[in-house]
């Protein structure tokens, strides 16, 4: 898998995850705000996670 598959998988993944999330009632707002602020956080360290998992593949 490329760096750039990677990322469109992740971000992929994370988009999921926030429409899971925005659909469940049981979240509270902030509580659902502040996991989209971490989220966007990991989407933006995409390329470090996948240097990670590439190194230990090696």
């Amino acid at each position: 898998m490329t760096e750039e598959e990677f990322d469109d998988k992740f971000k992929d993944t994370l988009d999921t995850l926030l429409a899971a999330m925005a659909e469940n009632s049981e979240i509270e707002p902030d509580k659902f705000y502040s996991m989209a602020c971490i989220l966007e956080n990991l989407r933006f360290f995409s390329p470090v996670l996948y240097g990670a998992i590439r190194s230990t593949k090696k």
